[in-house]
């Protein structure tokens, strides 16, 4: 059981024995924490069962769906316990939602921006890492090549600095992309160099296909240049 739901039990004990309605207020304060980590939690879940619905041409089942409620709920439960990192994950969330899901990325920057500002504030390298790589994305759809080169690099050296060189090999398919579009054919063939063997080392065969069909993109782009 979560701690936090071990403590909301004694302050609820001590309520009833002793009549402090404090220890009740602070047994509500555990709980939101706690509901708040598991919507994350769910809801990220949620997301990437949409995602391999999507690959797989298939229907999401009910229980895929309502991922958005989930996220929006944990960021409020953070910013009243004055907890700025969790409200920070939660917002990239909630950006990543609008921008992967719905593809609606003038509702997802204001919120991938935010996440970026609290997580910064709160140093978790990691939702920054995030919040970067989908606002490097954002001005990449948006034909701004060299911002979107720059919030990619910032994503990736953080990604490598934590040791999740498989995260950090995904931003180079998207770095490849930008290279490729702003002519830098030879930089971008050796990002995809780069991420395929990081890939294939951590059998990921999800980014290997991606590299692959990265590989394919450029290909006849050249052809038909």
């Amino acid at each position: 059981m979560d701690e936090r739901v071990r403590q909301a039990a004694a302050l609820y004990e001590r309520a009833v024995f002793t009549g402090d309605p404090g220890a009740l207020a602070a047994a509500d304060r555990e709980l939101d924490g706690a509901e708040a980590d598991l919507a994350v939690a769910r809801g990220r879940l949620m997301h990437t069962r949409l995602l391999l619905h999507r690959e797989q041409d298939s229907p999401p089942g009910d229980e895929d769906l309502g991922e958005l409620p989930l996220f929006e709920r944990a960021a409020r439960l953070y910013s009243a316990l004055g907890d700025v990192r969790g409200e920070a994950e939660a917002l990239f969330w909630v950006g990543c939602f609008h921008q992967v899901i719905e593809r609606d990325d003038a509702t997802a920057v204001p919120a991938l921006e935010r996440s970026l500002t609290l997580a910064t504030q709160a140093g978790d390298k990691a939702t920054m890492s995030e919040a970067l790589r989908h606002l490097g994305i954002a001005a990449h759809r948006s034909g701004d090549l060299d911002t979107a080169r720059q919030r990619l690099e910032e994503s990736t050296l953080l990604r490598r600095a934590s040791g999740r060189l498989l995260a950090a090999a995904a931003n180079m398919i998207g770095l490849a992309y930008v290279a490729a579009a702003q002519g830098r054919a030879d930089d971008a063939l050796a990002l995809l160099d780069e991420a395929g063997e990081i890939a294939r080392a951590g059998q990921a065969r999800r980014i290997v296909a991606q590299v692959s069909e990265a590989r394919a993109s450029m290909r006849d782009r050249r052809l038909s240049a």
